[in-house]
C-alpha cells in the first residue's frame, strides 16, 4: 500500500461534557463540570498527533461531544490556531462545531464565527415539545426555532439534526417538523432513526414495557416519507441519515465515509491514521482525568493503537463507503484487502436491486440502503 500523505487530513475534537445526559445517548459523555485543564491537554495532543502524521494538509476540523458549544469561544480560538500553526488549513477548510438550542447566545456564536466556525451543527430532535420531553432534551420547540433563525443569521453552513421513530409520532408529526427544517434556511438535514442502544436510559425503560420507540416497519416507513420529501425539496440524499443542499456536504463526515484519515483528540475520541502502508486505528483515554493525564506522560492521549489487518481495513472501508451516494473504489477496495472482490456475490446483489455497479464504482441502491447490514454481511463473506 502507498502512504497518503498528499491526502488531505481531518480533525476530530471531543469536548464529553453535557449539562444534561439524553436518555438515548450512548456517547462518551459526562455532566458539565469546571474544565480543569482539558483545553491545554487537547493542544499537546494535537502536537502529537503533528508528531505522528508529519506534514499534512487540513480540510476539516469538527468539534464534537458531548456539547462543544459549552466551550469558550477563547478556548475555540486556541485550538483552530493550533492545528493551522500544526499542519496548516485548506483555503476551503470546513470548521464546524455542535451546539444545542438550549445553549444559544448570540454573543458566544458570534465570537464563535470570529473564531473561525464556519458551519454549526444544532441538536433540534424535535419542534414538537412533547416529543423533545420523551427524549429528555433541555429546550422546547420555541427555543429550537429561535436557535435555527440566529444559527442561519451567523454561520455560512447550517445543519440540523431530527430524530424520528419515537413512540407516538405520525406521519403527520413528522412531516410538520420537516416544514420548520426547510422554511428555516438551513443548508443540511440529518435525520436519525431512534434506535435503542444497550445501557441507555431508554433501553432499561423498555425492558420495564416503557416503548420509547415505533417498530421497524414503521420507521421504516417514515424514513422513505423523509426521503422522498427532502429530495423533493432540492436537497441531495448523499449519504444514508444526511440532506445537503449543493455545497453543504459535510466534508468532516465525508473524510469519514471515504475512508481518509483523521486526528481523533479528547476524551474518548477515536483516530485514524496511515503511516508507512499501514492503517491505525485509535482511541483516546475515556475518563477526562485519565486522558489529561495519559497526554502529560506520553504527549498523546491513546488508551488503545491498533495496526489494521488488511481485511479489517478493507471490511471498514466497505462498511462506510456503501453509506453515501458515490460509493466505494473496487480498485482500491481490492488493494486495502490484497484480493479480489467476491463478484459473483456482487453480482447476486446487483440482479436483486441492492447494489449497482458505475465502472469503478460499487453504489448501494435506495433498496440497498435500507438492507445495508444484510448487503455488507453478504459482501463480507471472504
Amino acid at each position: 500500500m502507498d502512504d497518503t500523505p498528499d491526502e488531505p487530513l481531518a480533525v476530530y475534537i471531543h469536548w464529553p461534557y453535557c449539562v444534561r445526559i439524553c436518555p438515548y445517548c450512548d456517547f462518551n459523555v459526562y455532566k458539565q463540570k469546571t474544565d480543569a485543564g482539558l483545553t491545554p491537554s487537547i493542544l499537546s495532543d494535537l502536537q502529537g498527533w503533528r508528531d505522528w502524521s508529519g506534514p499534512r494538509e487540513v480540510s476539516s476540523i469538527h468539534f464534537g461531544g458531548g456539547t462543544p458549544s459549552l466551550m469558550s469561544a477563547e478556548d475555540i480560538s486556541k485550538t483552530i490556531s493550533q492545528v493551522k500553526t500544526l499542519w496548516g488549513l485548506s483555503e476551503v477548510c470546513e470548521i464546524a462545531i455542535e451546539a444545542n438550542p438550549h445553549d444559544a447566545d448570540e454573543g458566544k456564536w458570534r465570537a464563535y464565527r470570529e473564531a473561525g466556525i464556519n458551519r454549526l451543527s444544532l441538536g433540534v430532535q424535535s419542534f414538537h415539545d412533547p416529543a423533545l420531553k420523551l427524549l429528555g432534551r433541555d429546550h422546547d420547540a420555541a427555543q429550537a426555532r429561535k436557535a435555527l433563525k440566529l444559527a442561519v443569521d451567523i454561520f455560512p453552513s447550517v445543519s440540523l439534526d431530527i430524530i424520528f421513530g419515537w413512540a407516538g409520532q405520525s406521519e403527520t408529526l413528522l412531516n410538520a417538523d420537516l416544514d420548520i427544517a426547510l422554511s428555516s434556511g438551513a443548508q443540511h438535514i440529518s435525520t436519525y432513526q431512534l434506535t435503542i442502544e444497550d445501557g441507555t436510559a431508554f433501553a432499561k425503560a423498555e425492558a420495564r414495557g416503557d416503548i420509547k420507540a415505533v417498530d421497524s416497519d414503521k420507521s421504516a416507513d417514515f424514513y422513505e416519507g423523509v426521503r422522498e420529501r427532502l429530495m423533493a425539496e432540492g436537497f441531495e440524499h448523499y449519504e444514508v441519515s444526511n440532506f445537503a443542499k449543493l455545497g453543504h456536504r459535510s466534508k468532516h463526515n465525508l473524510a469519514y465515509w471515504k475512508g481518509r484519515d483523521y486526528v481523533g483528540v479528547g476524551p474518548g475520541a477515536h483516530g485514524r491514521l496511515t503511516v508507512e502502508g499501514t492503517r491505525y486505528a485509535t482511541v483516546a483515554e475515556m475518563r477526562p482525568q485519565d486522558y489529561q493525564g495519559k497526554v502529560s506522560v506520553s504527549g498523546l492521549g491513546l488508551a488503545e493503537k491498533e495496526a489494521l489487518s488488511q481485511t479489517a481495513w478493507a471490511e471498514e472501508y466497505l462498511l462506510m463507503g456503501l453509506r453515501i451516494e458515490e460509493g466505494i473504489s473496487l480498485k482500491r477496495f481490492e488493494e486495502i484487502a490484497g484480493v479480489a472482490s467476491r463478484k459473483k456475490i456482487m453480482q447476486e446483489l446487483i440482479q436483486n436491486g441492492l447494489l449497482r455497479r458505475d465502472c469503478d464504482k460499487l453504489k448501494a441502491t435506495s433498496e440497498g440502503r435500507l438492507l445495508l447490514d444484510y448487503v455488507i454481511e453478504n459482501l463480507l463473506i471472504w
